[in-house]
């Protein structure tokens, strides 16, 4: 099969820049957010150097929003990596 766009992030690999643009299609937020959570452990899986970076939701929203070609909300990504690391215990609000 050929594609028209190159990979971006080989760490992550051709199938999470096509997951993260069918992600990006979807309606709303709520539509979103599940898959989204999904797209964040895929690239945090890819990129375990990230996890104690000082910027890591803004390092794993920017790259989400590049696989997704510009079709996810920055913000929106950046919240779901606080949330789940929240959630595990590796961050405070």
């Amino acid at each position: 099969m050929v594609y028209d766009r190159r990979i971006l992030d080989r760490q992550v690999g051709r199938n999470a820049q096509l997951f993260a643009e069918a992600t990006g299609a979807l309606a709303s937020p709520a539509e979103r957010f599940p898959y989204v959570r999904i797209l964040v452990s895929l690239i945090e899986g890819a990129h375990p150097e990230w996890s104690q970076a000082p910027q890591k939701a803004d390092q794993v929203a920017e790259l989400a929003v590049a696989l997704s070609n510009q079709t996810l909300d920055r913000a929106e990504v950046a919240d779901v990596v606080r949330v789940r690391d929240e959630e595990r215990g590796l961050s405070e609000r």
